[in-house]
C-alpha cells in the first residue's frame, strides 16, 4: 500500500508505489523485487532477487539481466516448441532483457515487493516475438496514420471455495463456486464473494491501479472486473498485473480464481477490449455532423475488426477450451456488429465524445497484448482500405444462420491464421508462423487425452 512520510515543512504526504527503483527500496522497505517478462500466454516470468544486492549491482553500471528464451516459446505448461530458437534445436539459449527500473511497481499482495517488467531482446533491440513488441508495432503504425488508442478492459473470472492446491489434489473436479445461482448485478453477495472484492480492489488501488467497478456475473462463482479508459500499453501491463492479484489474493483467502474461457459446461468467461481512437483530444469514432452515429472512420474501424479478426484467432482464442466459450451463452457466435448489440462480435456502445467499440471475442484466457495487437492490426486495416461495414445487426444474431460464423474449432483458427495474407501483411511472417506454431502445439497437447466426456458418451454405447 502507499505508505506516509514527512517532507521537509512537517506535512504529511503520500509516497507512489510507483516510480524509480530505488526511491521504493528506500522509502517504503522494499526487500524483494520481481524482476518480469510476460510469455505468450500472458503471465509474468522471471525470478526473485533481493532488493538491495539488485540496487549495489545497479550501483556498479547497467544491468542487463538474461533468462531462458524458451519464455517466448511455450505452451500452458511451459512445454517448448519442437523446432526453432526456443528448441533444442536452436540449444536452449538465453536471450537479454531490458528491465525499466524507473518503472518499479509496490505488489501489496506480495509482503515487500515490487515489481520490474523488463522487455526481451534480439541483438539489443526489442524481441519480435515478445508479446508486448508485437503490440507496440501495431500501435506506432496506427499512432504514424494520425490515431491515438484508448482501451478499457473488462474480464470475467471464476472463484471457488478451497485453494488451488485444493483443486490440484480434486483433479480439478467437484469445486464449489463462491455463489452457486445467478447473481448477475446482485448486491446481496455471499461473504467470502463481498470480502474478496473489497480485498482485491484494495490491493490493486495500493499498486496504483484502479478498478472502476466489480460486479458478480451470470454463472456461479463469475466475477468481472472493469477497468478506467487509458493507454493501451498501461491497459495491457495493468490487466496482467490485475490477474496475478486476483490470483495471490484468492490465494490467500482460501480461494482459487481461474481466468479459462469455459471452465465449466456452460459458463464462458470473456475478455472484452473497449477500443476508441482518438487525435489529442478530440474523439474521431463519433461522427461531427451526428453524435449518435459513427464517424467515417469508426465504419472503416468497424469493417476492419470484422474483415480481420476471424483471420487472427489464435491471438484473442489461443486454447482449445477457448472456443468452448464461443458455442456458449452471451459469447458471440457470428461475425457482426451492431449498435449496443451484446450477441454482436462488434458492439457500437457510449454516447458522444464516450462512443467506442467494444471487442466481445476474446475469451478471459486471451493474453491482453496479443488480443490488443490484434484488434489494432484490423483497425488500421480497415482505415487503409477504406473499408465499409454492412449493414448492423439488429436482434439476436446467434439466430440468423446466414451470417459468418467465428470459427468453432481451433484447427480451423490456426488455419485461417497461418495461411492468411492479410494476418501475414498487417503483422508479419515471423510473428504469424510463431504464435501459429504455439497455437498448434496446444491442439496436440490435447490430440491423444481421452477426456470424461467421451468416456461418459461412449464407454457403454460405442
Amino acid at each position: 500500500m502507499r505508505a506516509a512520510r514527512s517532507d521537509a515543512g512537517g506535512n504529511s504526504t503520500r509516497t507512489s508505489p510507483v516510480g524509480p527503483l530505488h526511491q521504493l527500496v528506500d522509502r517504503l522497505g522494499i526487500d524483494t523485487v520481481l524482476l518480469a517478462v510476460i510469455d505468450p500466454q500472458g503471465r509474468l516470468k522471471g525470478k526473485e532477487h533481493d532488493a538491495r544486492t539488485l540496487l549495489q549491482r545497479l550501483d556498479s553500471g547497467p544491468v542487463t539481466p538474461e533468462m531462458c528464451g524458451y519464455v517466448l516459446g511455450t505452451d500452458l505448461d511451459m512445454t517448448p516448441l519442437r523446432g526453432g530458437e526456443f528448441s533444442w534445436e536452436g540449444g536452449f539459449g538465453d536471450v537479454a532483457v531490458q528491465p525499466d527500473f524507473d518503472h518499479a511497481r509496490v505488489l501489496p499482495w506480495e509482503p515487500n515487493s515490487a515489481i520490474v517488467l523488463a522487455r526481451p531482446l534480439d541483438g539489443g533491440r526489442p524481441h519480435p516475438l515478445s508479446p508486448a513488441t508485437i503490440l507496440d508495432e501495431q500501435l506506432d503504425q496506427l499512432q504514424g496514420l494520425g490515431y491515438e488508442v484508448r482501451v478499457g478492459i473488462e474480464t470475467e473470472f471464476v472463484l471457488y471455495t478451497g485453494t488451488g492446491t485444493d483443486a490440484a489434489a480434486a483433479g480439478w473436479r467437484g469445486l464449489r463456486p463462491v455463489t452457486w445461482d445467478n447473481r448477475d448485478y446482485a448486491l446481496d453477495r455471499p461473504g467470502p464473494a463481498a470480502n474478496y472484492s473489497r480485498l482485491l480492489r484494495q490491493a490493486l488501488a495500493g499498486a496504483e491501479l484502479p478498478v472502476e467497478a466489480v460486479k458478480l456475473e451470470g454463472a456461479p462463482g463469475q466475477i468481472e472486473v472493469t477497468f478506467p479508459y487509458g493507454p493501451a500499453r498501461d491497459a495491457c501491463e495493468q490487466h496482467v498485473l490485475f490477474k496475478h492479484a486476483a490470483k495471490a489474493v484468492a490465494e490467500q483467502q482460501q480461494l482459487a480464481a481461474t481466468f479459462m474461457a469455459a471452465p465449466a459446461d456452460g459458463v464462458g468467461s470473456g475478455m472484452h477490449l473497449h477500443l476508441s481512437l482518438w487525435d489529442g483530444d478530440r474523439p474521431l469514432l463519433v461522427s461531427d455532423q451526428d453524435a449518435g452515429a459513427l464517424s467515417a472512420v469508426g465504419e472503416h474501424a468497424v469493417a476492419g475488426l470484422l474483415d480481420v479478426l476471424h483471420q487472427t484467432g489464435p491471438m484473442w482464442a489461443p486454447y482449445v477450451n477457448s472456443y468452448k466459450r464461443l458455442r456458449g451463452p452471451f459469447a458471440p457466435s457470428k461475425l457482426v456488429w451492431g449498435w449496443d448489440n451484446r450477441s454482436a462480435a462488434v458492439r457500437v456502445v457510449g454516447h458522444g465524445r464516450s462512443l467506442h467499440l467494444e471487442v466481445r471475442l476474446p475469451g478471459a484466457d486471451a493474453n491482453p497484448y496479443l488480443a490488443l495487437a490484434a484488434a489494432v492490426a484490423a483497425v488500421r486495416h480497415g482505415i487503409t482500405n477504406g473499408l465499409k461495414p454492412d449493414e448492423p445487426i439488429t436482434g439476436d444474431a446467434d439466430c440468423d444462420e446466414d451470417l459468418r460464423v467465428v470459427s468453432r474449432h481451433p484447427w480451423d483458427a490456426i488455419e485461417k491464421f497461418d495461411a492468411g495474407r492479410v494476418s501475414r501483411e498487417l503483422l508479419g511472417e515471423r510473428v504469424v508462423a510463431h504464435l501459429a506454431s504455439l497455437a498448434w502445439l496446444e491442439v496436440d497437447h490435447h490430440a491423444a487425452r481421452v477426456t470424461d466426456a467421451e468416456l461418459a458418451r461412449g464407454f457403454a454405447q460405442s
